[in-house]
């Protein structure tokens, strides 16, 4: 025992030990305030400016954070650090609040970046071309990606000989619209029937988008537009509404007409149609999971039917009294399943027939067009110019110009052109929805969010 000497003993009988323990904490107290000095200089500040694209990525807007992170930079996005004196420009990549320095260069940072913030905020949307409808498909896609904050990717089912074409002329817009959206192009097919009769139904190819839940089984919801489309203000306000849907809801549209007496299903058809006035095609949003897994009602057999087995059958029975084609299908659909549709206001799908009787949308008279339907080939004749001072404004508008110079104001200075025409009487319900738009896009792009120095 007696050869055994403590530590406390040995400190002491030692009082130089004692002074030299007191320096090594200190010292390493002093290393490591240091350490917390540099590392807070470095993530001094950042700022963020909404809309602004870096290498291919779009910042996320103030009104997609949540309140209570509404002051930290969003995980996974890439953001530019103000630096302190003397510290090198470094893109860090903020991943739950840890700082890390890239190691790879910033463009392939942005890639990885951008598949992980697209797996959350992708919307579809879906679109059929065929014949000469390839510039008035463009049109559609460019009003989509003006306005719209979430990435999309785009499935255009077309003809062979469009394919080509589409590629190449998607391919030529600048990359600061390319980074916004991603696209797939599909051959028309129909997994049931004969392709030329369905090809023929109606117009060439439209119905195509009946068969949509059987040829995108990876996708779970979808929003299909005709090529004759416009987006007045962001697909996200649209694409939100598949969280209105009840449990039995697995699509929506909005009606055929507003007033039964002037309603074309209500005086003509043949056939059963939904509600009250019939329910138009142009624009549906659908849930295509809850469509795949749906048995419907029918008047063909008591047990019911899934969607790809009733279609063909469906139209066998009634190809003599229809005359919309794909569209009086899904009425007669509907008919029978009327708690699956989710009925939307007219503003969604604003056509001709909304005011060439005489303005009979309530809908766009409170809060503008929201998307314009351009049916009866209105964009390419003098018929309504209302519709095609809207359209040849945003088909010549440069992706990159002011939106408020380039698009807005030549289209509020031709419709003084068109105040004495039937739909131009009204142009605030065309003007109200956009100019508001495109006033919310620009205020996302220049505002800078700022957090304060602490």
């Amino acid at each position: 025992m007696s050869g055994v000497i403590s530590a406390s003993s040995l400190v002491k009988s030692n009082p130089n030990m004692r002074i030299h323990g007191k320096i090594v904490v200190v010292v390493a107290c002093f290393g490591v305030f240091l350490l917390l000095y540099f590392w807070r200089g470095n993530a001094a500040e950042v700022v963020v400016e909404e809309g602004e694209e870096k290498d291919g990525l779009s910042f996320p807007t103030s009104s997609e954070l949540k309140p209570d992170i509404a002051n930290k930079p969003p995980v996974g996005v890439l953001v530019r650090l103000e630096k302190p004196f003397g510290v090198r420009d470094q893109s860090i990549l903020i991943d739950g609040g840890v700082g890390l320095k890239a190691k790879s260069k910033p463009r392939n940072l942005a890639r990885t970046v951008t598949k992980h913030t697209q797996a959350e905020e992708v919307m579809h949307l879906a679109v059929v071309a065929c014949g000469n409808r390839l510039d008035e498909t463009l049109t559609m896609v460019k009003s989509a990606l003006l306005f719209s904050l979430k990435s999309i990717r785009f499935h255009i089912f077309a003809e062979d000989s469009l394919a080509p074409q589409f590629k190449e002329r998607l391919n030529q817009w600048p990359r600061s619209a390319l980074a916004k959206f991603q696209y797939n192009i599909y051959p028309i097919t129909f997994s049931v029937g004969n392709a030329d009769e369905w090809k023929k139904l109606f117009k060439p190819c439209a119905a195509q988008r009946l068969f949509l839940p059987v040829i995108l089984k990876e996708v779970d919801s979808l929003l299909y537009v005709d090529t004759d489309v416009l987006f007045l203000r962001p697909m996200d306000d649209i694409w939100r509404l598949l969280k209105s849907f009840n449990s039995t809801q697995l699509a929506a549209m909005a009606p055929e007409h507003e007033v039964p007496k002037i309603g074309w299903y209500s005086r003509f058809a043949r056939h059963p149609f939904y509600g009250v006035t019939g329910v138009n095609s142009g624009v549906m949003l659908m849930n295509l999971t809850r469509i795949r897994r749906t048995i419907f009602k029918n008047s063909l057999i008591p047990t019911g039917l899934s969607w790809e087995d009733l279609l063909h059958p469906l139209y066998q029975k009634y190809k003599n009294h229809i005359t919309w084609g794909d569209q009086d299908l899904l009425n007669i659909i509907f008919h029978y399943n009327p708690e699956c549709l989710f009925i939307f206001s007219c503003q969604w799908n604003y056509r001709p027939d909304h005011c060439m009787y005489g303005s009979n949308c309530k809908g766009a008279e409170e809060e503008g067009v929201s998307i314009l339907h351009g049916n009866r080939g209105v964009y390419h004749d003098d018929k309504q110019p209302a519709f095609k001072v809207v359209y040849d404004a945003i088909r010549e508008f440069p992706f990159d110009d002011n939106m408020f110079q380039s698009l807005f104001y030549p289209i509020q200075t031709k419709f003084l052109d068109t105040v004495n025409t039937l739909c131009g009487r009204i142009p605030q319900v065309f003007l109200k929805q956009i100019e508001r738009t495109m006033r919310k896009v620009f205020e996302e792009k220049v505002v800078r969010h700022v957090r304060p120095h602490k």
